[in-house]
């Protein structure tokens, strides 16, 4: 098992004038620590869950890429692109940069998306869930032919481009790993089965479930669901102290026992304390023997 950071929040003690230098050392620390994935949301506001909406928020591919001049083993991905929120030739054309400037590293973590109220305020279309669905498949299928080299017209549902054209292509062979993010489990896990090298789901009582529905879709499209990284979101707090260090890698097992392959999550105080340095030591070995 590999342990992935998401950095979900951007308002430390240094303010924004250290937030460079800041968010450059975590990523450091992370990367020389053993962790796999480095991780931002992609948020333009602040979401309820992690704190107000007026806290500070970067934009996440201009982050991930500074993420990548200061790092040389993670991967680097969103967790998760609202579909909508970037057309779709233009989001291959992102990841492409990315995976190029990186090395090789770049993931594309997509999914339906959600937050209206960032979208509504910033004036992005935010379309029906339906409608952000069939988006969604455009999307995974403009990106596939994109990475695939191939310049044929492209007829989605409501995406259609002419001339495809991706160049330089990606240094990942045979492409970025997809990721779709989300466990909606009649059009989500479907569409991770036809098209997706990972998923991310939350870590609740149903995670399972989520992973039988997972396997009963990869049999209905004839694939082998093992093709597919299984990765869960997990806060990976070891306590101030390191005190639940122990409680971490025993839920940490769990999930590997449950059928999760890799762990992504936020770390309290991520920028302030110990808590890297511990997990490093202290997990991340441990865990990579799961």
């Amino acid at each position: 098992m590999r342990l992935g950071l998401q950095i979900p929040d951007f308002t430390w003690a240094g303010g924004p004038k250290a937030l460079g230098s800041d968010l450059a050392r975590v990523a450091r620390t992370a990367d020389d620590g053993g962790f796999g994935y480095l991780a931002v949301m992609d948020h333009f506001f602040q979401i309820g869950a992690v704190g107000p909406t007026e806290n500070d928020m970067l934009e996440a591919y201009t982050t991930l890429g500074f993420l990548a001049a200061h790092t040389e083993h993670a991967k680097l991905l969103t967790v998760i692109t609202g579909v909508h929120y970037r057309h779709p030739g233009v989001l291959a054309k992102t990841v492409t940069t990315l995976d190029v400037l990186s090395g090789g590293r770049a993931i594309l973590g997509v999914g339906a998306g959600w937050n209206e109220e960032e979208s509504r305020g910033l004036g992005i279309p935010f379309p029906p869930l339906r409608e952000r669905f069939e988006l969604l498949e455009d999307t995974l299928r403009l990106v596939t032919q994109m990475w695939a080299g191939d310049e044929a017209p492209f007829q989605g549902t409501h995406v259609h481009a002419e001339r495809p054209l991706n160049v330089p292509q990606a240094l990942s062979t045979p492409h970025p790993p997809i990721m779709v993010g989300g466990g909606g489990e009649k059009k989500t896990l479907r569409l991770v089965a036809q098209y997706a090298q990972a998923c991310n789901l939350f870590n609740t009582p149903d995670l399972s479930h989520k992973l039988e529905v997972l396997r009963a879709h990869c049999d209905d499209v004839g694939r082998d669901h093992t093709e597919i990284t299984k990765t869960a979101y997990h806060v990976l707090d070891v306590g101030p102290r390191g005190e639940r260090t122990a409680q971490l890698i025993d839920e940490l097992g769990r999930l590997r026992d449950a059928g999760i392959d890799d762990v992504i999550g936020g770390v309290p105080d991520v920028a302030t304390s110990d808590a890297l340095e511990r997990l490093a030591a202290d997990v991340v070995p441990v865990v990579a023997t799961f």
